[in-house]
């Protein structure tokens, strides 16, 4: 059930969504990550499950290997995609308990990749919100339930969810997503860049930047980009021992690169092999992620 004061909230939000969105074209401060050791505290958001392995692996195994805390919390659970209806089911029909039973196949992967970076089950946290509406919740459905077209669901149908049965408003996430913030406790946090051409990456990230802006913390946070322009990263194909080069849509913002070994490289790979479901179908954008560098703008400032 919705809060009775989401209505007060929800102008306000938007106003503030709107400043942080045009902030974030404006540019970025630097943003080399702080030292890392086993003081860290690392929660990374992801809008979907293999967006964290893409783009923050290296740094969660670096962060468990220092001894310090690391958590992710995936928004969505990926049941939107009808490409892998498609491919991974073998069927050309929508149906919402195949959708469901496809997200509960990527919560699956998802922990096996994390797992393989060194997270503990506790620290693998799904919120289960609609593939593909997440930018629709924070706009036209603030207070007002959504309803998903992929699995027809209007409330978190997982029963492995942190919050099963909430309904799907910009603002329960909002709360949901706090809600993490204030058990993880985070020093470091990684999430979408506003910039991503994807609308739940933008989604996830202006959200972020916002609760973190509430509580005084932006200075913890660095974006990474996964749709960042046509082409990118090139080559598309695994290329190990190669950086990463900047995303286009990031053109004028600084970005800074997290360097990984060989070994966390090797471990990279490794993870993103536990997505079968992406895999069989992206496997060359994919696989181009695994680099000798992860890249990491800092946070615009509305």
């Amino acid at each position: 059930m919705l809060r009775p004061d989401v209505k007060k909230m929800a102008l306000p939000f938007l106003a503030w969504l709107a400043a942080f969105a045009a902030a974030a074209h404006a540019g970025t401060a630097p943003a080399a990550l702080p030292p890392i050791d086993a003081g860290t505290s690392l929660l990374v958001i992801a809008p979907h499950p293999d967006d964290e392995t893409l783009c923050c692996a290296g740094v969660i195994e670096r962060v468990v290997r220092a001894g310090g805390h690391a958590s992710v919390v995936w928004i969505t659970s990926g049941d939107g995609s009808e490409l892998n209806l498609l491919f991974i089911g073998r069927s050309l029909f929508r149906s919402p308990k195949k959708m469901q039973e496809l997200a509960e196949r990527r919560m699956r992967e998802a922990r096996a990749a994390t797992a393989l970076l060194g997270l503990r089950g506790a620290d693998q946290l799904f919120l289960g919100y609609p593939d593909g509406g997440v930018l629709a919740l924070l706009e036209g459905h603030y207070t007002r339930a959504y309803t998903s077209p992929f699995t027809g669901a209007s409330a978190v149908p997982y029963p492995d969810a942190l919050f099963p049965g909430h309904a799907y408003s910009g603002a329960n996430l909002e709360r949901d997503l706090g809600a993490v913030l204030d058990r993880v406790r985070p020093t470091l946090l990684l999430t979408a860049s506003p910039r991503d051409a994807h609308p739940d990456h933008r989604a996830a990230g202006l959200l972020a930047l916002h609760l973190m802006a509430r509580r005084g913390q932006l200075a913890a946070v660095r974006c990474w980009v996964v749709h960042g322009g046509e082409g990118w990263p090139s080559p598309r194909q695994l290329s190990p021992g190669l950086p990463l080069t900047p995303a286009p849509l990031l053109a004028g913002v600084p970005v800074a690169a997290f360097e990984l070994t060989p070994a966390e490289e090797d471990r990279k790979l490794e993870a993103l092999r536990a997505y079968p479901t992406q895999l069989e179908m992206l496997s060359p954008l994919l696989l181009a992620f695994v680099r000798t560098t992860e890249l990491f703008s800092g946070a615009p400032s509305p």
